[in-house]
């Protein structure tokens, strides 16, 4: 109960640091919001998005899952998506990984964690896509942050691959999509250099007609 009390607390003195540097904070925040950022990252906590890049509330609009996945069926994702991208309009959409991500790890082995498995299993199929590069590292800690870097270039092109962000190209909206990798020791961004603002570069099987 102390640390419930004590997070009440600190609601309470962010409150009051915010409105002694901008008394209109909240108000305008009240007014609705226009990020320019969908993030798509893990639930990991020591990867907090704003924190990260320096952002305020009301600049980036949040999803996070465990090791920020793009499911295509997963509809609480492609909801995210579909409002941040045809209401809300962003211009950018990053996903980001992190060294160290438990469910990457996980995906590498074998042992059963209970109803989490079923869900590891979509990293597995990426793990499988690239198990060439990933077994030819020996180090077994190089080859989970090349695995973590593997996993969010599959999801950028996942993204790239879904109709609400075709749709949005198709209609000539701006969406650029980025890969990035976190290092939680460090605090330093990797881009992973993987973007795509079109379709073009997909394999033609994944180009839809509109």
């Amino acid at each position: 109960m102390e640390f419930y009390k004590q997070i009440l607390e600190n609601n309470k003195e962010w409150v009051s640091n915010k409105l002694s540097s901008d008394p209109e904070f909240f108000k305008r925040l009240e007014n609705g919001q226009q990020p320019p950022l969908l993030w798509i990252g893990c639930a990991d906590s020591r990867v907090p998005a704003n924190e990260i890049i320096g952002t305020q509330p009301g600049e980036v609009f949040v999803h996070r899952n465990i090791a920020n996945m793009v499911v295509h069926t997963d509809m609480n994702m492609l909801s995210v998506l579909d409002y941040a991208v045809n209401a809300l309009k962003v211009e950018h959409i990053i996903v980001c990984g992190h060294y160290g991500c438990g469910g990457v790890k996980a995906a590498m082995e074998n042992e059963s964690i209970g109803l989490i498995d079923n869900w590891i299993r979509h990293i597995k199929d990426v793990y499988k896509m690239h198990t060439q590069e990933l077994e030819a590292i020996e180090d077994k800690k190089e080859r989970w942050d090349r695995f973590v870097e593997l996993n969010v270039v599959e999801q950028v092109y996942d993204l790239a691959e879904t109709s609400i962000v075709q749709n949005a190209w198709k209609k000539e909206q701006k969406v650029v999509i980025h890969g990035w990798a976190y290092g939680v020791g460090t605090g330093i961004v990797k881009d992973l250099n993987v973007h795509f603002s079109g379709n073009e570069r997909l394999d033609e099987v994944y180009r839809l007609n509109f």
